[in-house]
């Protein structure tokens, strides 16, 4: 294991901090809600992941079965259920002291928008990192946008208890387009002219090697970016913040494991296992963030604990990938 990533936790540590203090200059950058410098970031993440694929060997990817239907039983039957009920179990009980009966609706809100809301990007991030199949990866995501647009809005009135939710369909759309299409497209056309022009072994061996720094140095610059647009708020309400990242981190490793070990269970190879417990374990953000906003207002808590979701993600996910590969 070379330096970088023997220390990866204190690059992360140091992302975060300069990411507070770095504050709001480029915070206003948006399209539809989704942050143009940090879509340039996660798309430098996802590239290395998409030129990977073998478009030819698609049309096998039904073999995988049970690694699909495990992520939609993951995402779409369990996901948001588990969320809610840990959301409700500490902002209405455990922590009932240090919140108001509105902070702690506005709480459970945002968490359970959050938790309706799967990853759609990242995950391409989490799958290349524990060396996940990127055909099986790319698959999975797809299903799931397909499902996202159907399940999305009946989960969430059905948790909240709300009959006027709109779901920003100029958010989904560009965030599908950024953060899929393009690199996919991108990748597929790189990975065919280089192949041809300079063999698969130069591909593999010198391409790809030198891809992978360019995914994690852009991973951890889009920590900086995410803490440094937040920055106000952890100032502000730091033990808000806390108390909202305890279930929400709960929850993220609950998922992750749960799907682990149904996977191991089902003797899933780990380059499926590990992508299908890491879509369920990540979100997506982008949507989660705007829907909060649009239903509560930029201000509310509902929106701040989405926000706290974006906040935690990096170094949780970080986390689980280490033990996914240490469980290889």
């Amino acid at each position: 294991m070379g330096v970088f990533e023997k220390y990866l936790s204190l690059w992360v540590f140091l992302c975060i901090v300069v990411g507070v203090l770095l504050g709001y200059a480029i915070g206003d950058l948006t399209v539809a809600n989704v942050n143009i410098p940090v879509a340039i970031l996660v798309w430098l993440m996802i590239y290395p992941m998409m030129v990977q694929i073998d478009f030819s060997s698609l049309r096998h990817i039904t073999k995988e079965k049970k690694g699909l239907g495990l992520t939609l039983v993951i995402n779409w039957l369990i996901k948001p259920f588990s969320m809610a009920f840990f959301a409700w179990l500490f902002f209405s009980q455990i922590f009932q002291a240090f919140l108001t009966p509105e902070q702690a609706s506005e709480y459970i809100a945002g968490a359970i928008i959050l938790g309706a809301a799967p990853c759609t990007a990242m995950v391409f991030v989490w799958s290349y990192l524990t060396k996940g199949d990127a055909n099986y990866t790319l698959v999975q995501v797809s299903i799931n946008d397909l499902v996202l647009l159907v399940a999305f809005i009946p989960i969430v009135k059905l948790l909240l208890g709300v009959t006027n939710i709109e779901i920003p369909y100029d958010t989904l759309v560009i965030s599908v387009v950024v953060f899929v299409v393009i690199p996919l497209l991108t990748g597929y056309l790189s990975n065919r002219y280089l192949i041809q022009h300079k063999g698969e072994d130069w591909f593999k061996t010198q391409f790809l090697a030198k891809l992978k720094p360019i995914s994690i140095i852009a991973l951890l610059t889009t920590l900086v970016l995410l803490f440094a647009f937040q920055g106000e708020k952890i100032v502000e309400q730091p033990l808000d913040i806390v108390l909202i990242a305890v279930p929400l981190t709960i929850q993220t490793y609950f998922i992750f494991f749960l799907a682990w070990f149904i996977g191991k269970y089902l003797k899933l190879k780990h380059n499926i296992c590990a992508p299908a417990a890491m879509i369920g374990a990540s979100n997506f953000f982008e949507l989660a963030v705007a829907v909060a906003i649009s239903l509560f207002g930029l201000n509310s808590g509902a929106s701040l604990a989405t926000v706290v979701g974006v906040l935690i993600e990096g170094p949780v996910m970080l986390s689980l990938v280490y033990l996914a590969n240490k469980w290889r």
